[in-house]
Parts: C-alpha cells; structure tokens; sequence
C-alpha cells in the first residue's frame, strides 16, 4: 500500500501528522538533555518541554501546570482513574462507568475490584449512547470517581459528558473521560475533571499520552514518590516526542472543522451505500451524534477476521470490534453491550488526509467481497 491510500484504520492509529515529523526532528537535536538540570542545553529543552504542555493546554482550555505527558494514552487512563480512586478514599470506593468505555478504563476498574472496591457498570442504548438521568442514578454517597469516555471508539457515538458533568458535579464526584478518540477531531468536552488523550491518536508519536487534572481536583498518584513531572508522573522525560505531539494536536485543532466537515461527508456516503449494496448489514453508532471520521457496519453470515484479511489483500486496511481471539473467544464488549450484531464487523476510521476516491474504491469492493466470503461459508442472505 503506498503511502496512507487504503489506510482506513485511523481509530487505531492516525498516520504521522507533517507537524509532528519536523517538531520532532527539531527536538531530537535541541531538545535530548536533561530539563530538570540548571545549564544551557537543559534549559532549552524545559523551555521546549513547557511550551509543548502550553501548547497542549490551549487546545484543553486548562492550564499548563494541569497537562502532564505520560508515556502513553493507557498510563494516563489508568493514572487518572487509579490516582482519582485514591485521593477520594474517604469519600468511599465506589466507582461509576460506562458499560462501554475503553479497556484501560475496564482494566482499572477490574484492578480496582480487586482491590475491594465497588464498582457500578452504566449501560447504552443501541447506538452506544449513555442515558445522562440513568447515570446520575448510579451515584452514590460513597462514589469516589466516576468515567465516562467522549466518544466511543468502536462506533464513534459521542457520549454526553458535559450532561453527565453536571449530575456529576451536583452530587459531588470528579469525573473521569478518556478523550482519546475525540481530541483533535471533535470539541473538547466541557466539566471534566481529568482527562486523558493518547498522541498517535492525533497524529502524534506512539508513546505519548497526555493526563489533565484540574485544579481543584483532590489527585493522589498510585505509583512510587518521583521528583520528577511534578510527582504525577514518573521517568524522564521524553521533550522530542512530547513537542511533537503538541505540535500534532495544535495543527490537528486548527484544521479541526475543515477536516470534520469533509470527512464527515465521507462517513455519510458510506454509511449509506454498504446497507445498500450488501445484503444483512447492520450500520452501528449514532447516525449524528458521532466522530467525523468513524463507521462501523456488520455483516450476517461472515466471520470478521476472514472479511478483515481479505480487505487487507484487496488494499484497504480496516479495523474489526468483534474479531474472536484464540484466548478470549470472546466479541467486542461494546457490541455487546449495545445489542447489536457482534460477527462480521467492520471499523472503518478515515485519516485526516483520507480520499474520497479511496472511499469510491471500497465501496466498489467490497459487496463482491462479503458474497465470496458468504458462498464459501454457504450463507445464503435472506
């Protein structure tokens, strides 16, 4: 596959962002010394370091000294989620979240369980969408924290935090979103009060998250005590990629609505073409309410892995929520818990530089694809 054409897996993994390869390049050679020492070169990378955190607060609307970088978007999840849990000890061990967050928030709360707290599993509706009354239902006197992501990154459908904020912030309990999927792409929720991001989200580099906590918010790290990253986060600090992926975020904002608009379009021209041209195809996710760039749609009578691979051989690279693993046997949660298909699933996530001629192509592709793969199983659509 040359270049991203074909590339529809942006939910993944966003291809490198043009901002992001030359801040990079420029921070490897003045930014690789050590910015908690007090000579020349050390300062400059500081200086490059709290401009990459200014920049990033800008597009979060907080301060710098609320921004801290971490070494990727789960370490940030599971920082805020665990670092909030403890902080609110007192205030009890309870803990609120959606049935359909990402896993790292799943595997926190799962950690937490362990651990003897209490933890209370809001559900959707059918397009992945949480019911802002049913969630305020949950809380309690002794919630701790509760989380609840900004957009869902199977399906795209935008979850209403600054609703769920409210409620939240009336009874009391900080809440938690993982904005991976939206920041960049989509308006930065309002009532938060910590958020995590994930750089390669955005076009960033891999190994980069980003952990907002707002002031105010009572914080207790869960890690061993580190002088360093103001005793949020611990290691040294990696100034060249941090200044890209605050290069990235602030290009990928500025474009934000020009991107959305066109790639938005995109999605709604596949959104209704494959329930046209396939036969037994369910498009999942709020048909409105949802990230620009994602789609996802299931097929009857097709296994997703098998459709996936042969997508793959034909040039387009596409993600599956449903694909089974050997260890697990086990569909996407989030399909699950939305009660839609589960088999023959596809994420289909545009980057930002996606084609409307790419998108032609798929659509052209893929019903001669499904029917293959539906004969060889002897599926028949009804």
């Amino acid at each position: 596959m040359a270049g991203t054409s074909g590339y529809f897996d942006a939910a993944s993994t966003e291809p490198p962002h043009p901002a992001a390869r030359a801040a990079l390049l420029d921070a490897l050679d003045s930014g690789w010394a050590d910015p908690a020492r007090l000579y020349g070169t050390a300062r400059g990378a500081r200086i490059l370091l709290d401009r990459a955190r200014a920049r990033v607060a800008n597009v979060l609307g907080v301060r710098p000294d609320e921004v801290s970088f971490t070494s990727s978007g789960t370490q940030a999840v599971h920082l805020a989620v665990l670092g909030g849990l403890r902080a609110r000890r007192r205030a009890g061990s309870h803990l609120v979240v959606s049935a359909v967050e990402h896993s790292s928030v799943l595997h926190a709360a799962e950690l937490h369980e362990q651990d003897g707290g209490e933890v209370t599993f809001v559900g959707v509706d059918r397009t992945g969408r949480v019911d802002p009354a049913e969630f305020a239902a949950a809380l309690r006197p002794d919630t701790a924290l509760a989380c609840l992501q900004s957009a869902n990154h199977e399906v795209g459908t935008l979850q209403p935090v600054a609703e769920v904020a409210e409620h939240c912030r009336a009874a009391g309990v900080p809440l938690c979103t993982d904005a991976a999927q939206s920041l960049g792409r989509a308006a930065v929720p309002a009532g938060w009060s910590l958020l995590a991001g994930s750089a390669h989200k955005w076009g960033g580099p891999a190994g980069v998250g980003v952990l907002a906590i707002r002031k105010g918010t009572r914080w207790r790290s869960p890690l061993p005590a580190d002088e360093r990253g103001a005793r949020r986060v611990p290691g040294f600090e990696n100034v060249p990629a941090a200044a890209a992926a605050a290069a990235a975020l602030e290009a990928r904002h500025l474009d934000m609505a020009a991107d959305a608009e066109r790639l938005s379009a995109l999605v709604a021209r596949i959104r209704a073409e494959v329930p046209r041209a396939v036969p037994d195809v369910e498009v999942i996710g709020d048909p409105v309410r949802r990230l620009p760039h994602l789609v996802t749609f299931s097929c009857l009578y097709v296994e997703g892995e098998a459709l996936l691979t042969e997508l793959d051989r034909l040039g387009f690279a596409v993600s599956s929520g449903s694909s089974c693993t050997a260890d697990t046997l086990r569909p996407s949660h989030v399909l699950e818990a939305m009660g839609v298909i589960t088999h023959g699933n596809v994420r289909v996530s545009l980057p930002r530089d996606a084609e409307a001629a790419d998108v032609e192509r798929f659509l052209a592709v893929l019903p001669g694809t499904v029917a293959r793969l539906r004969a060889d199983l002897g599926a028949t659509p009804q």
